[in-house]
């Protein structure tokens, strides 16, 4: 698709002067009740629709909100989506796409500094779980990432460590210990997601993970979890007690 301007896209859906008075109105009556109500309240289509209004001026964003959940299945997953395949979307542009990845990084970070404040990492393991759907569930290719813990297991550092196919990534355990101990960190969470979706470990994520445990121990690091990450909800290696 060639990229154009959000001005063309827009200029292909032209209305009539009062058709634009209602949408103007429309639009303002979407703010206000979020004012009221609040976002837990809203749907999801009202929800992101409320946010398109932001990145696509002068458009019917309640139409483009539900075509985007339509395509993409979820409110996750739109934000989620690639910028290749979010501008196939008939009324998205360049500029449009852009903004929608910016909310996407900003959401993002907001979700990392919630696991980074000062109290213990094991403390937030809710906001661990959110933070690592939001970020993995709808990658269409695996992701292997480490959570660097220090000695009160407060978050040192969150670092991709390695990306791979559709149905695996290349983990080697003596660079993950290598890092770690670049870090100055005394534990680690291993995160990876699953994009079929199924988090059911594999018998090679847990040699991976048990040869990853084996090497840290005698250094003193702790090798607390495995967080298999997918759209139909995460695994535990720790809690199927398979480390």
């Amino acid at each position: 698709m060639t990229d154009r301007p959000d001005e063309l896209a827009e200029a292909a859906y032209p209305s009539p002067v009062p058709a634009a008075n209602d949408h103007a109105g429309h639009r303002q009556r979407v703010r206000e009740r979020f004012l009221k109500v609040g976002g837990d309240a809203l749907e999801d289509y009202e929800l992101l629709e409320l946010i398109l209004q932001l990145v696509v001026p002068r458009r019917d964003t309640k139409a483009l909100a539900k075509t985007l959940l339509r395509e993409f299945g979820s409110f996750s997953g739109v934000f989620n989506a690639s910028q290749a395949r979010l501008e196939k979307i008939d009324g998205l542009g360049t500029t449009s796409v852009a903004h929608i990845k910016v909310i996407q990084a900003v959401a993002a970070r907001f979700g990392r500094d919630r696991i980074a404040a000062e109290k213990p990492i094991l403390s937030s393991w809710t906001q661990l779980i959110e933070y690592c759907n939001s970020q993995m569930a709808y990658q269409s290719i695996e992701q292997f990432r480490i959570l660097f813990l220090d000695k009160k297991n407060r978050l040192i550092a969150d670092e991709v460590q390695q990306t791979g196919t559709v149905d695996h990534t290349p983990v080697y355990p003596r660079e993950v210990i290598k890092r770690a101990l670049e870090l100055s960190a005394t534990a680690l969470i291993l995160l990876h997601n699953h994009p079929s979706g199924d988090p059911t470990p594999s018998s090679a994520d847990v040699r991976m993970t048990k040869e990853i445990g084996d090497i840290a121990k005698p250094l003193g690091i702790t090798l607390h979890d495995h967080l298999i990450i997918g759209k139909s909800g995460h695994a535990s290696l720790r809690g199927l007690k398979l480390i």
